[in-house]
């Protein structure tokens, strides 16, 4: 059952960043930058599948992930939920669950044997699709998953998000030249706020973070390895 008030954008925003910052889902470290998967050097790094492991913490957030796309895209927009493999999947069962909708989910590839398929579960021609995931950088690699979808014949014009870096310009952009909205609960920005708020990391390294998210291209170009 979806409660029937909830904390508006802004303050769903920070509850999530507090709730990811108390089960130290976020990490910064500016002296020994993380590698992110383009292989480029970053400040920051966010595990989201860490909230699988904490129980209300997770049903908060699935809370606020669900009234969110139901605030932003409509209260009946959605014939099913899809995750993207493999962070997406646990958070898009639990979203079904709550609007009581089919779940499914769909492969970063085909899995090149029995049939092939991308799509696991049942996904019909014209429904309607929300594509669940853990976080988005720029946007890319949802592309691929929404096509997938409309491979099917079924419609996907959303998805949603725990965490969106919000720093890459042309993501949001990107993404609706593609006919897909973004939703989400909390960014970058959100998230060091918080950190500020709590004094959660010494002043130096929030310093440093602030410099990575005002400016993440050069920063990466003049630490490239």
């Amino acid at each position: 059952m979806i409660a029937a008030a909830f904390p508006p954008k802004d303050e769903i925003a920070r509850l999530t960043a507090r709730a990811l910052l108390e089960i130290k889902a976020v990490h910064f470290n500016a002296e020994t930058p993380f590698t992110l998967a383009s292989g480029l050097p970053s400040p920051t790094y966010i595990d989201c599948r860490k909230l699988i492991s904490y129980p209300r913490i997770r049903s908060l957030l699935m809370d606020f992930m669900t009234v969110t796309v139901m605030r932003e895209a409509g209260f009946e927009a959605f014939d099913n939920i899809a995750g993207g493999e493999t962070a997406g999947i646990p958070f898009a069962a639990l979203v079904a669950e709550r609007l009581a909708l089919p779940m499914t989910y769909v492969r970063k590839k085909p899995k090149g044997y029995g049939r092939n398929a991308r799509i696991e579960g049942v996904m019909t021609e014209g429904q309607r699709v929300l594509l669940v995931e853990d976080l988005t950088t720029d946007g890319g690699s949802k592309l691929s998953f929404v096509d997938a979808i409309r491979d099917t014949g079924a419609q996907c014009a959303h998805t949603a998000v725990i965490f969106y870096y919000g720093i890459f310009e042309g993501t949001e952009e990107r993404l609706a030249a593609h006919g897909v909205a973004l939703h989400h609960l909390c960014t970058w920005w959100d998230v060091l706020a918080e950190a500020r708020a709590q004094a959660a990391f010494d002043t130096a390294t929030l310093a440093e973070v602030e410099a990575f998210l005002k400016a993440p291209r050069a920063w990466q170009e003049a630490r490239k390895v």
